[in-house]
Order: C-alpha cells, then structure tokens, then sequence
C-alpha cells in the first residue's frame, strides 16, 4: 500500500510502498478515505514523543471503510463505515470497564506507537471496543476530525468542563482543536470568546459566532471584560505555558480551566499561578481524546445540524501532498481549521 513516512525525525517524509497491516483475531483493518493532518502529528515527526519509533508514518484521525476484521470480531463487518478514537484502549482493564478508555493504561494510538493513517490503510486493534460507526449522512472528509479534534474538543467542553447554557467560555487557541471547542461551547449554550493570533483563525471563530480578540500583552484583562469579570470556562487549546497561564489567569473566582492543547518540549512542565488557584478555588481539568461511549451523543450532534462540522476544515488535500503539509506546519498556518487529506 501506499504510504507517507518519514525515516528520520525532522527529515522530509516521502511517499512509500510499505507492507499493508496484518489483522489481528481482535482487529480490524481500515481502508483510509480520509485523514487530518494535526499537530500532533507535527510533534511525532520532531521527535518530542517518546512512543514513536523509525521508520514511522504519521497520523491518528481518519474515516474510512472496514477493509477486513479478525475472526474474533463480532460488532463489524467488511464495508462498514467507520472511524475510531484516537486513543485505542484495551476493553479490559478497570478504567475501559468503567467507560473511561481514553485514560486506559494500555493504550495504543495510531501514529505514534502504531502505524497511522497517513496510509492506504490502517489498523485498528480491539475492533468491537474501539471502532465506531458512521452515519451515511456524515462525509468522510468531515469525519475524519471526529477522532482527535472534533471528539477532543466534545468531551473537552461538555465531559470535562460540562459548560452550562449562559457561561461565558474564553477558547484560546483557533486551530482546528480550537475552532471545534468554540463550534462545541457555542451549541452547548455559551457565550464564546475567541483569542488567538492569527486573523484567519480569530475570523473564522467569528463567523461560528464567538466574540474574536487578537492576542496581545493585555489579552488577560480584554478577556476578563469581555466576560464580565472573567471566563466560567477557559479551553487552552494551543498548548503553551504561555496560553495555559493566560487562560487560568482569565477566570473568575470559582472558574474551570481544562487543558486540551499538548504541552511538549520546552512546556511540558510549566508553571502555574497555583496562589490564585487556592484563593479563587480555581478548578485545573486535563482532557484527554474521547470515550467511545460519548460518541452516540456527539453523532447525534453532528446528524441534527446542532454542530455543522464543515466549520472546522480549512484545506482538503490529496494525499500525495501530505509530505509537503508537514513540512508546511513549520512556519504559522495560513488558513483556518483542519486540513485534511484524501486517499480515496
């Protein structure tokens, strides 16, 4: 099959014939339709996740059609539409039991410990746990965020922060992570403020209906009046100390951090104004993907008209222009929203 693959880390990535996967007894094999190029995956290529080894070929969200399923596999059947979570988990241990897979202690993800999707076809283990099914109606094209940005930002917003009609949600951050979490917070009922740098991205925001300010040295004040005295909710999308910092210090007493964005490299470990923390009883949430569970809620989102997932893609490639796409995502994105390639 064909395949995108870098054998380096920070070297150009190239298209290649590679073996197609091997399906497992418990698995499943994807014919990819589509796929997101996510900074994650940027992240993979530079070296700053220590699951990854070379060769490799990128790429953790994707929609597709079950190509072939292991003899054990009883929930699917070839020619079924599918995609998965980003986060494969096991089905067996007490986290998955307890319908918390996207913090299973087993876990594997394709396009870092397992091949990805930036291929013909990809592999999906424990299928009936972590395969979910598509809808007709819903495009493969637009699908293919619902594993990592789309689904990410769902359990972001509603599990994790479980924003409430009226609260105002400060989305820092306006990539296609953070588009998602303001399209998310708006149908859940919020009034959304919009902070990034880049005027494609604050435009875009604009258009789904949040309020778009322009970072800048005062963004932590411009937030807190725009809110009335601070956010209920702020989403770091991006993943910066500098913006995880901003956004807790943009709450109001009582207020409710979640950090999405990945924190890498030099920010890994950032500092965190524990002091008002303590004295405004600041709440500090992680999010982590999504629960396959969760998914009948966020479909049903997506088929109602609730969510209009179209506002998340920026570009749609075709595959053989992935290598140039992760080259590309050195320098700022030039557009708004998701890319996503097409094998099919």
């Amino acid at each position: 099959m064909r395949a995108v693959r870098f054998d380096a880390f920070r070297t150009p990535p190239a298209l290649v014939e590679i073996p197609a996967p091997v399906c497992p007894p418990r698995g499943a094999v994807v014919t990819v339709h589509a796929t997101g190029v996510c900074r994650s995956d940027w992240h993979a290529w530079q070296g700053h996740d220590d699951s990854v080894h070379l060769p490799h070929v990128p790429g953790h969200e994707f929609a597709g059609v079950v190509r072939e399923v292991g003899e054990e596999v009883t929930r699917f059947a070839v020619g079924d539409r599918v995609t998965a979570p980003f986060i494969l988990s096991c089905g067996r241990c007490e986290q998955c039991l307890a319908g918390a897979p996207q913090v299973c202690p087993e876990q594997q993800q394709p396009g870092f410990d397992l091949q990805g999707s930036w291929a013909e076809q990809v592999l999906v283990i424990e299928a009936d746990h972590n395969l979910v099914a598509l809808p007709d109606e819903i495009d493969m094209t637009l699908a293919a965020g619902l594993g990592c940005r789309v689904g990410t930002a769902h359990h972001a917003v509603r599990a994790q922060a479980a924003v409430h009609p009226g609260e105002a949600v400060a989305v820092f951050g306006c990539g296609g992570l953070g588009l998602a979490c303001v399209m998310i917070a708006l149908a859940a009922g919020a009034e959304v403020v919009a902070v990034d740098v880049s005027p494609a991205a604050l435009a875009a925001a604009e258009a789904l209906g949040a309020t778009a300010l322009p970072v800048g040295p005062d963004i932590v004040d411009r937030v807190r009046e725009s809110t009335g005295g601070g956010a209920h909710v702020t989403l770091d999308a991006l993943g910066s100390a500098a913006t995880a910092r901003s956004a807790i210090e943009a709450l109001r007493p009582r207020g409710r951090h979640v950090q999405v964005g990945l924190l890498l490299g030099e920010d890994a470990d950032p500092s965190v104004p524990m002091g008002r923390v303590i004295g405004q009883e600041l709440q500090i949430l992680g999010s982590h993907g999504l629960a396959v569970a969760e998914y009948a809620e966020l479909l049903a989102d997506v088929a109602s008209g609730r969510l209009d997932l179209a506002g998340t893609v920026g570009r749609v490639l075709d595959a053989t222009e992935l290598p140039a796409a992760m080259l590309a995502m050195d320098q700022p994105p030039t557009s708004a929203g998701m890319t996503v390639a097409r094998w099919v």
